[in-house]
């Protein structure tokens, strides 16, 4: 089973393997979007050596929202920041409502909880009309709080977090600046299955190479299956596709031995992403993956604004929208994400998979990898994550 507990963010793209007909309005903004999604997690991972997790779509629906809210060149900086240059400001809450609801309604056998909450300080009063777009267009909520009293608006907010997510994430903040302006959070429960289950009674612990000089032993996964396979000859690297329930895949990403990591994330594009999935072929194949589970949080300020998203940030902000007459800027966007990958699937045969005259190819995935888990009917991306160490959370 795989599962996803998500604080601010997840993501689209071209549906490449797509079974239904997307509109072509909505087809672009996926492609606009699925490249933002990308520009943010290669920002984010040139920062780490450590494990990733994030789910980007929902920091673009955060900051759309937010977005909705600024006027002039505040909103033009957001809008190219999103890479969204060119569309109607007027029409992005449209084109997220409906993007939204075709990964919603193409997960019928995921179970996804999301909200998205713009929160300013207590002195800023939101007008209606914003209200009315945030909780309409982006499913989302807004209110002002006592940022004064730092130790109760966390609890506010960890409580709203909570029931966004049915008690699946128990905290998304530790800490609140008192001189907090205006915060952004979003948060998304989604959790899905293998459809191939490995079987847990050929789990064993075997060795990861986390580097050239550290390794650890871990429980890994074992599958004999139908599995589909490419492999990228520029970068160097496996692609393998794990099927899960509601027409939804992961992406594992594997570079060649001696392929340092981040040579691949330094390539990592919508486009990349795209081409992996239509060279993908079935093979007979012996997988071997590692059971993992990852939790991982975020301030995403300086992070955005290494993304040219900056004046949103500085006293000059135009949020009138948001705080009407009153000079308001974003303080801070949180993210938090949680993932866990084990045996359990739809299968329940209890066997190994299936059973081949001769023995096939075994891909070990015994070295860091990326991940990449995407709703294959609508084309949209989900989840991703970076995978150094799998004993570390």
């Amino acid at each position: 089973m795989i599962s996803y507990l998500v604080g601010v963010l997840f993501l689209s793209l071209h549906p490449t393997m797509a079974q239904t007909t997307v509109d072509p309005q909505v087809q672009d903004f996926s492609n606009r979007n699925a490249d933002f999604a990308a520009r943010l997690y290669r920002a984010v991972s040139s920062q780490t050596d450590d494990n990733i997790f994030l789910c980007p779509l929902t920091v673009s629906v955060g900051l759309s929202a937010l977005m909705t809210g600024a006027e002039g060149t505040t909103r033009e900086q957001l809008l190219q920041g999103l890479g969204l240059t060119g569309l109607d400001p007027e029409t992005v809450p449209d084109l997220f409502l409906s993007l939204i609801k075709s990964v919603t309604e193409q997960t019928a056998d995921f179970e996804l909880r999301q909200g998205v909450a713009v929160i300013p300080a207590q002195r800023f009063l939101v007008g209606s009309s914003y209200l009315d777009i945030v909780q309409n267009k982006y499913r989302g909520n807004t209110q002002s709080m006592a940022y004064t009293n730092p130790a109760e608006t966390r609890d506010v907010i960890n409580r709203w977090v909570q029931e966004q997510t049915g008690d699946q994430i128990m905290e998304l903040v530790d800490t609140i600046d008192p001189e907090s302006q205006l915060l952004l959070f979003t948060a998304t429960y989604l959790q899905g299955v293998f459809t191939l289950a490995f079987n847990s009674s050929l789990t064993q612990d075997e060795r990861f190479y986390v580097d050239k000089y550290h390794i650890v032993m871990v429980p890994m996964m074992f599958r004999s299956d139908k599995y589909f396979l490419a492999y990228d000859r520029l970068l160097k690297a496996g692609v393998l596709r794990l099927p899960m329930t509601g027409g939804a895949a992961m992406l594992v990403v594997l570079p060649d031995e001696n392929v340092d990591i981040t040579a691949v994330e330094e390539e990592v594009t919508a486009e990349k992403i795209q081409a992996w999935i239509r060279q993908l072929k079935k093979t007979k194949l012996e997988v071997q993956i590692p059971r993992f589970s990852l939790e991982r949080s975020y301030k995403l300020r300086d992070t955005l604004q290494n993304l040219q998203i900056t004046e949103v940030f500085q006293d000059n902000a135009d949020l009138s929208n948001i705080g009407g007459e009153n000079t308001l800027k974003l303080t801070q966007v949180f993210h938090k994400a949680m993932i866990s990958a084990d045996e359990s699937g739809s299968s329940s045969d209890g066997s190994s998979g299936r059973v081949f005259p001769s023995p096939p190819p075994r891909l070990t995935i015994n070295r860091p990898f990326l991940f990449v888990v995407y709703q294959e009917t609508s084309g949209s991306v989900l989840l991703m994550g970076r995978v150094v160490d799998p004993s570390k959370k």
